[in-house]
């Protein structure tokens, strides 16, 4: 069975909890394992919002945290009422450090089994490239990175979890420049124009958090979109097209750049289908019969 690490951002949208909810439904219906989920931006209720959630979805995972990572200014909507639900079983204290979380989990793993979802910041993921030891670390325990990052539609993109600030930009493009397996990156162009989550039931934790956010009709997929890719595994098959080559982030401003080259490691998918072939594929998932 194909074994996933998450690293989400779990911060100011709401996309990632569609993105952890079909995440928890395919390690549920023994698609995927999913072995860890890595939280990089950190506010007072990020591990507790998490356990509740993923809990309530069925699944008990193990949870890391960049707990260093408290500079982003945007506040969070969400994940203070999800942490109320019920009493957590963790909170931020009781989680390791990113880097030391990927460490732990990649070092258990047999070598070429496991593939990490990046839907957040990048810098614990190119943090652990410059552990000694890591970048071969990764080189050997992962098979594909997926992330959603960057806007690929023109040439020179600007996209959230690149821009966002100085660490974010740096990280991308060290990342890009030293990632040592294939990535395939889902770009904002993709999932901006995908609404999905705005049918749930009620009692639902994931239409509480939608409407916490203020999407209780639906929300843009970024990350739900490169989750469902991710756990097909075949972007063809999932309805898209692949342009291979080399990704470049610029760290002055985030920007992003893409030279085309069949053989380069690096590929951004483009949809060969209109958007509601992907939100119906999405929304089936986030609700098991």
């Amino acid at each position: 069975m194909r074994k996933f690490i998450l690293d989400t951002d779990w911060w100011s949208d709401c996309d990632d909890a569609v993105a952890v909810r079909l995440l928890c439904n395919a390690h549920r219906q023994k698609e995927i394992e999913l072995i860890g989920i890595d939280i990089n931006a950190c506010m007072q209720y990020s591990v507790a919002s998490m356990d509740v959630f993923t809990r309530d979805s069925g699944v008990e995972v193990p949870l890391g945290l960049d707990h260093s990572a408290v500079g982003f200014s945007d506040k969070p909507s969400y994940q203070e009422h999800l942490a109320m639900v019920r009493e957590p079983k963790r909170r931020n204290a009781d989680v390791p450090d990113g880097v030391d979380f990927y460490t732990e989990l990649l070092r258990a793993a047999d070598d070429a089994s496991v593939e990490v979802l990046s839907i957040g910041f990048t810098q614990v993921l190119a943090g652990l490239l410059k552990r000694p030891g890591g970048r071969d670390l990764a080189a050997r325990k992962v098979r594909h990175l997926w992330i959603m990052a960057g806007k690929w539609d023109e040439p020179r993109g600007r996209e959230y979890n690149f821009y966002k600030n100085e660490l974010t930009r740096r990280s991308g493009s060290e990342l890009c420049a030293s990632w040592p397996t294939p990535i395939t990156f889902l770009g904002f162009e993709v999932g901006a124009s995908v609404k999905t989550g705005g049918h749930l039931p009620e009692g639902d934790l994931l239409k509480q958090v939608m409407t916490d956010h203020g999407s209780v009709d639906g929300r843009s997929s970024w990350d739900p979109m490169l989750a469902l890719l991710a756990v097909i595994g075949d972007p063809e098959r999932a309805g898209y097209r692949c342009v291979y080559g080399y990704a470049q982030v610029d760290e002055t401003d985030g920007s992003n750049q893409f030279r085309e080259d069949p053989q380069g490691p690096h590929r951004y998918v483009v949809k060969l289908h209109d958007d509601a072939y992907y939100a119906d594929a999405v929304n089936t998932r986030l609700v098991l019969k």
